[in-house]
């Protein structure tokens, strides 16, 4: 269920992204430009039905969307891959799902999620820039899942084999659209070679 998306584009401004010299502004820039690119891959497979439109000149048999589309960033980071994705599709709703570290389990804990209705019939794109262990996007989804979610895409930017191997394990029904698959982790966890702490870089916070 893995999808690595090579466009030339989408490399292109992924490396601008990774260097360590660019800033803040042009971070959150890049990462929505790549997130828009992105949505035209995460978009190709969803459902349509035939309809039929009047036009100014006479009716014509076309399709459209089924479903509704809803992105659920994972707080915080993947707050800035939002705003690329819905100007592609601005119909989409947004849910918001945040989560932390047990410092003394180490595995994540739910401490926000909002979602919108209608859940279970929607297509629900789960959203962060970075699939490093894969804790946190399992997860969030095992939390959608409680929802009643069933169709269900996690699309990140860049993605360890390590994070990709556990979301395999833990949800095979789930499809992973990337950018770029990176070597692996370091002993801190982090992505190498990756782009350093993505929600630091977005934010200025670092």
């Amino acid at each position: 269920m893995l999808k690595v998306l090579e466009h030339p584009l989408i490399t292109h401004k992924l490396t601008q992204l990774r260097r360590r010299e660019t800033c803040t502004k042009d971070f959150r820039h890049l990462l929505n430009e790549i997130a828009g690119l992105m949505a035209y891959e995460i978009t190709a497979d969803i459902p349509l039905r035939e309809v039929t439109v009047q036009t100014p000149v006479g009716p014509c048999e076309t399709n459209e969307v089924i479903h509704e589309i809803v992105l659920v960033p994972i707080l915080r980071a993947g707050l800035g891959m939002v705003d690329g994705i819905s100007r592609m599709v601005p119909t989409a709703k947004v849910g918001h799902i945040g989560l932390y570290r047990n410092e003394e389990t180490l595995e994540p804990v739910t401490y926000y999620a909002k979602f919108p209705g209608n859940m279970p019939e929607s297509i629900i794109m789960v959203l962060d820039p970075m699939l490093a262990t894969g804790g946190s996007a399992s997860a969030a989804i095992s939390e959608l899942k409680k929802q009643g979610a069933t169709i269900l895409k996690l699309v990140c930017i860049v993605a360890a084999p390590e994070g990709v191997k556990r979301m395999e394990e833990d949800h095979p029904d789930v499809e992973i659209i990337i950018a770029a698959l990176d070597d692996g982790l370091n002993e801190k966890g982090y992505i190498v070679p990756g782009l350093g702490d993505a929600g630091d870089r977005l934010f200025g916070t670092k």
